[in-house]
């Protein structure tokens, strides 16, 4: 007895060591994440709750309606749904190979074995033969193909993210040319007018061909830029068209929008805690899912270096007859089962394993760095939103002023008080100031998007093909 234990138990046990050789020792990424942002003083620091429909905070049904557009017919988001479904694919395609197979093959044949005699042969022979999965070679490779699947999904939620952020953006840009060129061709209007003003003057003696130049010169300038902005809106709404997926036409947006521009009111957009992005931001959960591909291609490499253990059962019917073919004395069965040990392959396996815990490592390095850009992204946002907001206000007041000094300055040439000189100046200032006002703002409704953005957008729900 002590004899049949010592030679089933030895045998056991060491595979009971081998399998536990086979889950090789990985460290974890070391992430040091903060306990707020630094410059998130005054904002919210609960955990952050975007919508998924985060872009529907600005109010504006253009806006809308365009992210949904290019959400439903953009083909780099098709193309990331569709990596989904082929990642889905290959885990069954993985799961299939460690199953039995089942094979089938029909077989005729002659062989001339004498002079005058020719013998017939023929043969159906099924077979079934399976690899059994040992040392977690199973387990690995379906963890592999699980770890594709979820960073296929954060790919996609990723695309998702960077498409809406791009159409806003590019609306609050078209947003941006069309209020300047809307400011241009209204200050092109009451400039003609002031300068045909000045030319009744000039005809009746009491303006200088100087006064009469330098007007006609404000016109020219406002009059310039209306072709540059023009030619900025139609080369913007061709972006936006290949972003919504469809053929450039002449649909022109942002009529009922330019409300933002004009009346601009600042957003309150909670930043969270940086522990937030750790599970939420596309960027990172795909990086972390390829440290866990990394990590389950660590193990297949060391399973490859554990013996394998293959199971052949084939059997059929053989006659030299087609009519005796399933006769009872043609059938033949066998089985077979082999053990087979890597022994010497040149390190080859060893340097393999060693190759896949480098990859490991550099997908590791890879996640932290992630991280710390991710972080990086949130508080660059929150600093452009809080100096844009306090140079917004500034600029209002700074406009309103500009247009009260334009006002006046006009008034006291018209009754000789002043010099045109002085209208030219504050025209000037006036007309700057509005361009700089609208250009600052566009480029805060951009920051709010962008923090939006390195927030990692609300929750996504993973669509499918099928």
């Amino acid at each position: 007895m002590k004899q049949i234990i010592i030679r089933y138990a030895l045998p056991a046990i060491a595979l009971c060591f081998a399998g536990a050789g086979c889950n090789p020792k990985l460290y974890a990424p070391e992430v040091d994440v903060p306990e707020s942002y630094i410059y998130a003083i005054g904002k919210e620091r609960d955990s952050l709750q975007l919508s998924e429909q985060w872009w529907q905070m600005f109010g504006d049904t253009t806006l809308n309606l365009l992210i949904e557009r290019a959400l439903s017919a953009n083909r780099n988001l098709a193309a990331a749904v569709s990596r989904i479904e082929e990642a889905r694919d290959n885990l069954r395609v993985v799961r299939a190979e460690f199953l039995p197979s089942v094979d089938v093959g029909v077989s005729s044949g002659a062989t001339d074995s004498e002079p005058t005699s020719i013998q017939q042969s023929y043969k159906i022979t099924p077979t079934i033969s399976w690899e059994v999965p040992l040392f977690g070679s199973l387990r690995h490779t379906s963890n592999a193909a699980h770890a594709e699947i979820a960073y296929a999904e954060w790919q996609y939620r990723g695309v998702r993210l960077s498409l809406a952020a791009e159409v806003a953006t590019t609306y609050f840009t078209l947003l941006q040319y069309k209020r300047d060129y809307d400011i241009a061709v209204r200050s092109s209007q009451l400039r003609r007018e002031s300068a045909s003003l000045i030319d009744s003057i000039f005809r009746r003696g009491m303006a200088t061909g100087l006064n009469l130049e330098r007007a006609k010169n404000l016109v020219y300038t406002a009059e310039a830029d209306i072709p540059v902005y023009d030619r900025a809106i139609r080369q913007t709404l061709l972006s936006l068209d290949v972003l919504l997926g469809e053929m450039p036409d002449s649909t022109n947006y942002a009529t009922t929008g330019l409300r933002l521009i004009t009346d601009y009111k600042p957003l309150e957009i909670p930043a969270g805690l940086p522990s937030d992005i750790l599970h939420r931001r596309p960027d990172v959960m795909s990086a972390y899912w390829q440290m866990e591909q990394a990590a389950a291609n660590v193990g297949i490499a060391r399973s490859a270096r554990f013996p394998s253990i293959s199971l052949t059962a084939a059997g059929g019917a053989s006659s030299i007859k087609i009519g005796e073919l399933f006769n009872n004395d043609s059938w033949y069965w066998s089985v077979l089962g082999s053990l087979a040990q890597p022994l010497f392959r040149f390190g080859s396996l060893k340097r393999s394993e060693m190759a896949a815990r480098e990859r490991y490592r550099q997908a590791v390095l890879a996640y932290e760095q992630t991280y710390i850009e991710a972080v990086s992204d949130v508080e660059s946002a929150l600093v452009s939103i809080a100096a844009y907001r306090e140079e917004t206000a500034r600029y209002r007041q700074l406009v309103q002023s500009n247009t009260r000094v334009a006002i006046m300055t006009s008034a006291l040439y018209n009754n000789g008080l002043s010099a045109y000189l002085d209208v030219i100046d504050a025209e000037r200032t006036l007309y700057d100031s509005q361009m700089q006002f609208s250009n600052i703002v566009a480029q805060q409704y951009i920051n709010y998007v962008n923090l939006c953005k390195a927030l990692g957008g609300g929750w996504v729900e993973i669509p499918t093909n099928r």
